[in-house]
C-alpha cells in the first residue's frame, strides 16, 4: 500500500486539476472522499462518539465524516499527542491515555459518549520491528481491557477494527470465508484475533454492543501511508455502527472491494498520463508480510446483513484519487 500511494502521489506533478451534513453514503470506500450532500443536521438526537487512537490513520478522517453525519460537537477525537492545528480547530479534541482507566471512565462519564471507536494501536511493520511494544499496546496492556468494561459498565456501542492480516498461510483463500482457520504470522494479526474473540465474548456473556470490521489493504488520499498498510474504508464503518444490532448476524464481519496487481494500476494510470515511467524496488520485509495475507475476503455476510457495498472500480478510483491529491495539492501551496 505504501508503494500505491508514492506511485499515486508521484503522478500529480503531471497531471492538471480539476458541506453540508450527509445522510447515508458520504465518502468512498478509497479514502473518505465525499462523495454527496445532503439536508444539514443538528448537534442533538444523535450519538456523542469517541474516538481513541484519534491521530492514526483513521481517526481523523472518520472524524470528518461522523461530524458531517451527526453534528460537530458530537464526535471527540482523543490521543495522547498533540493534535496538528487543523486538527484541533475542526472539532472537539481531548487529551486520552486509554492505559488510565479513571480518566477514560471520566471521559465516557462527563461527555455523554454513547459510541466509542477503538482506533488505539501498533500495527504490522511497526510491530514487527518492536514485538514487545505491540504485545504491550495490543494485548497484555490495558486498551483493549479498559475500551471493553467502560464500555460494558456505560452501555456503549463500541467498535474495533481488525484485519485481513488476522489470517494466515494455512486460512482458506481466495476469497478467505469468515470462520475458517486463524493462524497469522504477525503480531498485528495475532493481536486482533485476540481482540475479535475477546470482544465476541464480552457480547455473548455481558451483552455488550461490540462491533468489528476486518478491513482489506484499503488506500486513502487523505494520509499518509504507514504502519503498513492504510485502512481508510470509513463508509462502511459509519453504515456498520448505524445498523440496527437486531439485524447482525455476527459481531465480526469480513468487507472486501476491488482487487487489483500494481502492474493493473499503472497501466490505469498511463490510460490518464501515458508519459508516465514506473519504476520500484520491493520492500521485502512488507512484501513478507503481505504474502502471508488472504488474497481476498468474502463479505457476504456484510453485503446480507447491513447492505455494505463497494462503490468504485480501478478506473473510479485512480480518477478519483489524481483529483483528490492534485487538489490538496493546490489547497496546501495556497497557504
Amino acid at each position: 500500500m505504501m508503494l500505491v500511494m508514492q506511485l499515486l502521489r508521484g503522478t500529480v506533478k503531471h497531471a492538471g486539476s480539476s458541506a453540508q451534513c450527509s445522510a447515508k453514503r458520504l465518502s468512498s470506500a478509497v479514502g473518505g472522499i465525499s462523495t454527496s450532500s445532503h439536508q444539514s443536521c443538528t448537534d442533538t438526537d444523535h450519538p456523542k462518539v469517541l474516538i481513541t487512537g484519534g491521530l492514526g490513520q483513521l481517526g481523523v478522517g472518520l472524524a470528518k465524516l461522523l461530524r458531517r453525519q451527526f453534528g460537530k460537537n458530537n464526535v471527540i477525537l482523543s490521543d495522547i499527542r498533540k493534535p496538528p492545528n487543523h486538527v484541533y480547530h475542526n472539532g472537539p479534541f481531548i487529551f486520552s491515555d486509554i492505559l488510565d482507566f479513571k480518566n477514560l471512565r471520566e471521559i465516557v462519564v462527563n461527555n455523554n459518549i454513547s459510541w466509542l471507536v477503538h482506533y488505539s494501536a501498533v500495527l504490522s511493520a511497526v510491530g514487527e520491528n518492536n514485538v514487545a511494544l505491540a504485545k504491550e499496546v495490543n494485548i497484555t496492556g490495558r486498551c483493549l481491557h479498559n475500551i471493553l468494561d467502560i464500555a460494558t459498565e456505560h452501555g456503549l456501542r463500541v467498535f474495533v477494527p481488525s484485519t485481513m492480516e488476522a489470517f494466515g498461510p494455512s486460512s482458506s483463500s481466495d476469497p478467505t470465508p469468515e470462520l475458517c482457520v486463524q493462524r497469522p504470522r504477525t503480531i498485528y494479526g495475532v493481536s486482533k484475533v485476540h481482540a475479535e474473540l475477546m470482544g465476541e465474548y464480552y457480547h455473548h456473556r455481558f451483552g455488550l454492543d461490540f462491533r468489528c470490521l476486518r478491513y482489506p489493504g484499503i488506500i486513502s488520499a487523505d494520509s499518509q501511508p504507514g504502519g503498513g498498510t492504510t485502512d481508510d474504508c470509513l463508509r462502511a464503518t459509519l453504515e456498520f455502527l448505524e445498523a440496527p444490532a437486531d439485524t447482525l448476524v455476527n459481531r465480526t464481519y469480513n468487507i472486501n472491494a476491488m482487487n487489483f496487481t500494481l502492474h493493473h494500476l499503472i497501466q490505469e494510470i498511463q490510460k490518464v498520463l501515458p508519459d508516465l515511467k514506473v519504476t520500484y524496488n520491493v520492500d521485502p520485509v512488507r512484501q513478507a508480510i503481505a504474502d502471508s495475507w488472504p488474497m481476498a475476503l468474502e463479505d457476504s455476510a456484510a453485503r446480507r446483513d447491513w447492505g455494505w457495498k463497494h462503490e468504485y472500480d480501478l478506473s473510479e478510483f485512480v480518477q478519483t484519487m489524481l483529483t483528490h491529491i492534485t487538489t490538496g495539492n493546490q489547497l496546501a501551496q495556497a497557504y
